[in-house]
Order: structure tokens, then C-alpha cells, then sequence
């Protein structure tokens, strides 16, 4: 019998190809090392295609182990060479703070709630009158009340503003912006004012990327005008072409909670359902071999033009790729294996960018059509039911369920929550959202005739309105998600354990897999104590970085205690995207009361919060360990020093950058050590 891998050989290069990616990012390899390692290894793997079948039988090991070593390399190179600041020209080696810079917008505007923001191309720096060709990619926002919004797509444009590289804000657990940015191929962001830019005359398109753009500027203008209401426009938007600059966070938020997210972020299951409608309307071309090879082709090529049209996200490209290989072979005859088709569509995926391993749709879209192919039919055979319609509802939870075993340990590692109302608003949500494209592919095509797009208008406000007021109202139970998980890599991977022991145990009866579940088992509890010994003795105060705001933690146990700004103590965006994740990191989930004092005293260190309220006491000195600085306060060192006998200063980000200036000055004078959270990230210590 063939083995299993050998029907995967997309497989057998998959798993080196991304083992060689995921060293060269991680040790930093030379692509040097890859090219000698290639220079080693391809002779020797040529050799052996070419040997005699007793010599590659005898030696089959050899091979195998020149073969991954040859993939590993690949890896390596491509991990080296599609990190921009590897490049000769990137734009960051030859960039001085005051140079003029030339940049050329590579998307159409779109807006925020105070500045428009576009991707651009930087393609030229002027560095003292000198030009100098260069490569990179920036995010640039202009002011809204400083830029008439007649800039478009292609448009050139020279810049004086200050060329910022990308930096994270180094909260602790927070996300890592610039990992994100560069691994897109943007490394810096400009921040542009009404006299910092001049558009020049020339003007370079792409002539496909332009009618890709007019093409979604005239759906987006289509929904807005037949649409009605905010949120169902927006979920509208999303829903068709990708679309998020409009969609609201909290509304986000509550289908994240519910276990339907996937929906208004355009995935495989979008390019199914345009699949299944294509096939449909084009089922009068399977008379003859001919039509069935032009049917084949229009389908393929709408299906990419749909996924370019929808901004090409990891899983669309995924899935589209898929239909591609499946498409063709059933145009030539030949049967597919899914999983070879996913292993290959993988493999083309990270050829073009080897850093999607680290892109989360990219991993949960692949763990998502995994699941589905592994459990989906062990899942429905737990019942048969005769009636049609509870079948159909049966098969669909089925799906859902299935699709959740391998994708819920990312979504706990990743998102640090589990929906546990997912079968539930599924059940209703995936076939209004169905219905809900369908409709909205039904408006774009009778666009033209007011009246069909009217009604067509219509009929989605009112799905979307149903479908939303549905998931918001899910949303307010409590239960509808488990919140403020923290899983460590190799706690996911033991979950990953513990799912396939469990599946080879239940489905295969085998009791070798038993012993293993038992085993995982076991190690994931021995660790999740480990880390809970830790959270209990852990006493750490954090100083976040959040611009214009003070936020200060007291972790102490698995309690935090929180001083600073009143407006983070609301749950809202600032609060869960800054505050949150570091007390999650930190396992601290409970918050007994909020510190009001501006002195502390824990574990024989004294902490101090100077605010612009502050007011010095000559009185008595006192000796602190730490002085944190917030708000601007009216301060002079010299003054402070006569009051506090301070060993550390930390300003936090709410003091503004000119003032900051001042008081690093005046504590390089004094001697005093300090810390500024606007340039070094959060400040956390031991207490």
C-alpha cells in the first residue's frame, strides 16, 4: 500500500518550505547559508533522479534528507529576501531626517475620523538637492481639514513631513504593529499638513488596478445609496467586496463574540457561494468538451477577479487557488486529493509571500477547510434524520461545528476568547449572509433600473437589520463567550494534541492514541499550574504607552489595580486594545477597587504619581523608587529634587513631546535616571 504522505507530495515540500521560513526569520539566516546549502544539496538530489532504481531504493533515505534540506534553503531565501530592509535600495538606508521625498499613491483615499489614509510607494528620496532611487512603502495619512480630497490613486506627490519608521507602542501582549507592517512590505508611515506636500503633474497607473478601483468605488457608492442605515451599509459593504473602513467596532466586536466574524470578513465561504452561482448559471455549457473547457476558464477567471476585487486576503487567495487546481483537474479528468490541493495552494501561497505563516487568516482559513474535511462526516453521521429539512439544518450545524475543532485553539491563542454561541447564531446567520450576497450581486447587476435596485435595497437593509439586531442581542449574554484566555505556543500545540489523539481514539478505535490523548492531556494542566504559580506570586507595575492618555497597572497576583484616566476605565476601544491584552497576558482578570492616591508603598518600594494637580511639599524629603511623570505637570527637576530623592523618573505619554525635551535635558544634567514611554514602549518592573 501507497503510504499516506506519498499521495501528498505537496505536503513533503509544504513542511520544509515552512520550517526553512520559519529559521530564517527567527535565527535571521543569511541567504548566503540558504545558496550553500542549495549548491550542496541540488547536485546530490539531481544525482539521485537520475540513478538507477536499485541505487534510489538502497538510498531513499539519503535523498529524503537532500531533498528537505533543499526546501529548508528555499525557506531561508525567500524569508531573507522579501524583508525589505535586506534590499540595497530600501528606502530607510539612505533617508535623513528634513530630506524631501517623492511618493505615489498606490490605493484611492480612504477615510478616518480625522485624517484620509492611503498606501503609498516611496520612489524617490532628495537628500541636499541629490535624487536617489529607492524602494519601499509607507502608510501616509494627510489632515482632514488640510487636503482637498482630489487625490487619487497613481497620483505623485512630494513630501516634506518627516519619514517615521513603524514602531509598536511595546505594551505588554499588545499587537506587534511593525512585525504586521513589514511582513506587508510597509516599513514607514508619514503624517502629512496643508504645506508639507505638493502634487506634481505626473500621474502612474496600473490599467487593470485602476479599473479594479473604479469597479469597487462604484459598488461602494451603489450600497450606500440603495442601502439604508449605518451599520447595515457598512456590514454590507464588508460582506461583498471586503470593505471595513466603515464597519463599527463595537458591532465587530459582537460578531467576534458570537462566533461569526467570518462572515462580514470575505473567505472561503464567499468564493463558494459565487462558485455555486457561477456553476449555476452557467450549467447550459456542459454539452460538449469544448464548453465545458470555456465554462471552466470563466469561472476561474471570475473567481479571480472577485478575489483581486475583494483586496486579496489570505483566505480568498487560498480558496481561490483551490478551485483553481480542482477546476482543472476535473477539465482534464483527473481525480483531486483535497488535501494535496491544499498543500499546494499553501506552497504557491508562500512563494509569493513566505510571511503569510504568520498572517491569522492565513492559519485559520487552512485550519478552518481541515477540520470540515476531517470531522465533517463523522460529525453528521451522529444522526439520521429523514426529514429533508431537519437534515439540511443538521448538515449545516454539522459544518459549523466541525469547522470550529481545529480553528478554536487559534482563536484562543490569537483572539484570547471562545465563542460558545456559535452553533446557535450560525444556524441563522451563514444563510441570511448567503442570501445577503446573493441580493447584493442581484442590486450591482439592476443597478441601472431604480426601481429593481430600489426594492433589491430594500430587502438587504432589512436582512442585514434582522441579522444584526440578532447577533447584538446573542451578544448581551453573558455566556456567549469565554473571555480573557491566555494560551502560551506550546499550549495551542498541545491542544492540537489532544484534538488529533481524541479523533484517531474516537474515529480509528485505536488505544495507542488513547494513551497519547492521556498525555497531552496531562502536560497541558501540568503547564496551565505552572503558569497560574506564577501569576499568583507576580507583583509587576506597568506604565502603558498610550499617546495623550495616563494608564498605570499594579499586577498583583491575579489582580490588577488600576490609576490613571477615567475614560479607560469604560470598555471601549482604547481600554481592549491597549489595557487589555497585557492583563490578559498577565493572567490578571479581577480588579477589587481603583487607586486614588498618588503615593504607594508595596514590597518596601514607594511609587509616586506626579500630575499636573501636584504641588511640592518642602516639608519633609522622601526617598521613592519611582516618580511617574503624567498630564504636564508645572515641574521643575531642580525643585523635585529637593522634595523626592527619586532613583527613577518615568514620563509617561500623556506629556507632550516638546516638554519631554526640556526634562531629558535637565536629567541628563542632574544625573538622574530616567524612562519615556512615547520612545521606549511600556515601562514594567518587579515590584
Amino acid at each position: 500500500m501507497i503510504p499516506f504522505w506519498k499521495n501528498i507530495p505537496f505536503l513533503r515540500i509544504l513542511v520544509p518550505l515552512s520550517a526553512g521560513i520559519l529559521c530564517g526569520w527567527y535565527f535571521s539566516l543569511h541567504w548566503f547559508i540558504a545558496v550553500s546549502a542549495t549548491i550542496i544539496s541540488l547536485p546530490l538530489f539531481l544525482f539521485f533522479q537520475f540513478s538507477g532504481e536499485r541505487s534510489k531504493y538502497y538510498n531513499s533515505w539519503v535523498n529524503g534528507i537532500v531533498f528537505n534540506v533543499l526546501f529548508i534553503a528555499i525557506g531561508v531565501t525567500l524569508s531573507w529576501l522579501n524583508q525589505l530592509p535586506h534590499q540595497p535600495k530600501w528606502a530607510g538606508h539612505f533617508y535623513k531626517e528634513g530630506d524631501v521625498v517623492q511618493l505615489r499613491l498606490l490605493e484611492p483615499l480612504s477615510e478616518r475620523e480625522k485624517t484620509y489614509k492611503a498606501l503609498a510607494e516611496i520612489s524617490t528620496v532628495y537628500h541636499q538637492q541629490k535624487a536617489r532611487k529607492v524602494k519601499g512603502k509607507a502608510m501616509i495619512y494627510f489632515r482632514k481639514d488640510s487636503i482637498a480630497p482630489a487625490l487619487q490613486y497613481g497620483d505623485v506627490i512630494l513630501v516634506r513631513s518627516n519619514l517615521q519608521e513603524i514602531k509598536n507602542a511595546g505594551n505588554p501582549g499588545g499587537f506587534d504593529y511593525k512585525r504586521y507592517a513589514l511582513f506587508n512590505g510597509i516599513t514607514h508611515q508619514v503624517f502629512v499638513q496643508t504645506n508639507q506636500y505638493k502634487k506634481l503633474t505626473e500621474h502612474r497607473t496600473s490599467f487593470f488596478w485602476k479599473k479594479i478601483y473604479d469597479v469597487r468605488s462604484y459598488i461602494l457608492q451603489t450600497i450606500r445609496k440603495h442601502v439604508r442605515g449605518n451599520m447595515e451599509q457598512s456590514i454590507a459593504e464588508a460582506l461583498l467586496i471586503g470593505y471595513r473602513d466603515d464597519l463599527d467596532r463595537d458591532l465587530v466586536q459582537a460578531y467576534s463574540n458570537t462566533g461569526v466574524v467570518h462572515i462580514i470578513a470575505v473567505s472561503g465561504m464567499h468564493l463558494g457561494l459565487i462558485y455555486t452561482l457561477l456553476v449555476f448559471l452557467l450549467k447550459a455549457m456542459n454539452k460538449n468538451k469544448r464548453l465545458q473547457m470555456l465554462k471552466a476558464i470563466i469561472i476561474i477567471v471570475l473567481l479571480w477577479l472577485f478575489s483581486l476585487l475583494t483586496g486579496g486576503s489570505a483566505s480568498v487567495l487560498r480558496a481561490v487557488i483551490m478551485f483553481t487546481f480542482i477546476i482543472g483537474a476535473e477539465v482534464i479528468g483527473r481525480k483531486g486529493n483535497i488535501y494535496n490541493s491544499m498543500a499546494a495552494s499553501a506552497v504557491v501561497l508562500l512563494f509569493f509571500n513566505p510571511f503569510l505563516l504568520w498572517d491569522v487568516g492565513f492559519q485559520l482559513s487552512y485550519a478552518a477547510v481541515l477540520s470540515i474535511v476531517v470531522f465533517m462526516k463523522p460529525i453528521y453521521n451522529w444522526f439520521a434524520i429523514q426529514n429533508k429539512l431537519l437534515d439540511g439544518l443538521w448538515k449545516l450545524n454539522a459544518l459549523t461545528l466541525s469547522a470550529q475543532i481545529l480553528t478554536l485553539p487559534l482563536c484562543m491563542y490569537h483572539f484570547h476568547q471562545a465563542p460558545t454561541m456559535f452553533l446557535i447564531t450560525n444556524l441563522l446567520a451563514v444563510p441570511l449572509s448567503s442570501l445577503v450576497l446573493y441580493m447584493l450581486i442581484i442590486l450591482i447587476t439592476v443597478s441601472a433600473i431604480p426601481a429593481l435596485a430600489n426594492f433589491s435595497g430594500w430587502i438587504i437593509t432589512k436582512l442585514l437589520w434582522l441579522m444584526n439586531q440578532f447577533i447584538l442581542w446573542v451578544d448581551q449574554f453573558r455566556f456567549a463567550v469565554v473571555d480573557g484566555i491566555q494560551h502560551t505556543p506550546i499550549q495551542t500545540i498541545l491542544l492540537y494534541g489532544i484534538i488529533a489523539a481524541a479523533g484517531i481514539w474516537l474515529i480509528e478505535k485505536n488505544k495507542t492514541a488513547f494513551l497519547w490523548l492521556l498525555g497531552a492531556i496531562t502536560g497541558f494542566f501540568v503547564l496551565q499550574s505552572i503558569y497560574h504559580y506564577q501569576t499568583m506570586h507576580q507583583q509587576k507595575l506597568v506604565v502603558y504607552n498610550l499617546s495623550q492618555h495616563t494608564a498605570i497597572d499594579f499586577m498583583l497576583g491575579n489582580q490588577y489595580y488600576f490609576a490613571g484616566d477615567a475614560v479607560l476605565l469604560q470598555d471601549g476601544f482604547l481600554r481592549n486594545f491597549h489595557l487589555k491584552p497585557s492583563r490578559i497576558a498577565h493572567r490578571t482578570y479581577h480588579q477589587p477597587n481603583i487607586h486614588t492616591n498618588n503615593v504607594w508603598r508595596i514590597n518596601n518600594k514607594i511609587i509616586i504619581h506626579i500630575n499636573q494637580f501636584y504641588r511640592y511639599d518642602t516639608t519633609t524629603k522622601i526617598t521613592a523608587d519611582v516618580v511617574i511623570i503624567s498630564n504636564n505637570p508645572k515641574l521643575y527637576l531642580t525643585q523635585l529634587q529637593k522634595t523626592i530623592n527619586c532613583k527613577l523618573l518615568v514620563f509617561d505619554s500623556s506629556n507632550p513631546h516638546w516638554k519631554l525635551k526640556y526634562w531629558k535635558n535637565d536629567c541628563e544634567k542632574l544625573g538622574i535616571n530616567y524612562f519615556c514611554t512615547s520612545e521606549q514602549g511600556a515601562f514594567v518592573m518587579n515590584l
